[in-house]
């Protein structure tokens, strides 16, 4: 299987710069995974395509001001750097990718401001550091004052308002992007769907680099996913079981909580209370043991993430309702619309 399989033609214009007003009035496109038949509707409308004894599985994480700029100590260059995630269980030390790398060596000083500096101790591949930071006050209070939301390269406008790359669910602070199949739900639309006997449960992935980093093999099984930390609760575990038992639908909301999902599935063969990491990477051949439904945005030609879409929908599926999608000029990517795999 070659990466090239996963390519389509995406015209630039097509690649959402922001997000609209209103976010549940972005369009949605819904995909019949058995019959490839497609329907073209409004994100609002999401709740006509739900059923009393689903349960709608959503990624509670919340994004960090994960973009830090500092001058390093000895030469006064810039460093820039986007926080990926927590190093062990210390809250000082953290992986990081910078740019450029080739400047950050073992022992290097950033500083970021008179409040925030931090020491490389550990040089990794691909652009990657361990950074210990050095601090005087809470930490996050620091990273909030100073940091920037870490928009993806693709995105060249400024954000207005930063709460709009937040879901509204958004909780558990640990991202370095955000769960962007998320961002179409407003609190009012998920009432609808809570009163219409849906169940919405919650899990914590905190996304990292495995979720965006590009695929650079030709040979889509020898690339390497990056891990990231999930966790699960006994009480989300428990109604997952359920509907597992009672053959309801598990509905994820976003490639990551799909492959959480998938990934406890894989290692317990039930949903249970748990936390660890994850490197699953999920392309067409995998069978799906957890979840039955899917909500995403349109992902980037040639991604992990549009092969784990042709997993679940059978990549000539995929493939025809992303030609439907550009010929009626959806939006695609974080800011842009959706998709229903039902």
């Amino acid at each position: 299987m070659k990466t090239d399989d996963f390519d389509f033609y995406l015209p630039e214009r097509l690649i959402a710069q922001n997000p609209i007003d209103k976010r549940d009035e972005s369009r949605l496109l819904v995909l019949d995974k058995k019959k490839g038949n497609i329907t073209h509707t409004y994100f609002k409308n999401i709740v006509d395509y739900l059923k009393k004894g689903d349960v709608l599985v959503l990624n509670d994480t919340k994004v960090m001001p994960a973009r830090l700029i500092g001058i390093k100590n000895e030469t006064k260059a810039t460093i820039e750097i986007l926080m990926l995630k927590k190093f062990s269980n210390n809250e000082d030390t953290w992986e990081v990718l910078c740019k450029p790398a080739k400047r950050v060596k073992l022992g290097t000083i950033i500083n970021f401001s008179d409040k925030l500096k931090a020491e490389c101790i550990e040089i990794k591949e691909e652009g990657i550091r361990i950074l210990k930071f050095i601090y005087q006050g809470i930490f996050y209070e620091i990273l909030n004052e100073l940091g920037e939301m870490p928009l993806p390269p693709y995105i060249h406008e400024k954000l207005k308002n930063k709460d709009r790359y937040q879901t509204v669910y958004a909780k558990n602070m640990g991202s370095a992007a955000a769960p962007t199949a998320g961002l179409h739900f407003t609190k009012e639309l998920m009432n609808k769907i809570s009163e219409k006997g849906v169940k919405i449960e919650y899990i914590t992935l905190h996304v990292g680099l495995g979720t965006f980093r590009p695929v650079t093999v030709e040979d889509v099984t020898q690339h390497k996913m990056h891990s990231e930390f999930y966790q699960m609760s006994d009480e989300t575990a428990k109604v997952l079981n359920d509907a597992k038992k009672n053959n309801n639908r598990i509905i994820s909301v976003g490639t990551t909580t799909t492959r959480t999902l998938e990934t406890i599935m894989n290692l317990y063969g039930e949903f249970r209370e748990c936390s660890g990491w994850t490197d699953i990477f999920i392309y067409p051949g995998y069978h799906f043991k957890a979840i039955t439904s899917l909500i995403t945005n349109f992902h980037l030609p040639k991604s992990t993430l549009i092969m784990l879409v042709s997993a679940l929908a059978g990549k000539d599926n995929i493939m025809n309702a992303y030609s439907e999608a550009v010929k009626n000029e959806y939006r695609f990517f974080s800011f842009g619309d959706s998709m229903f795999i039902k």
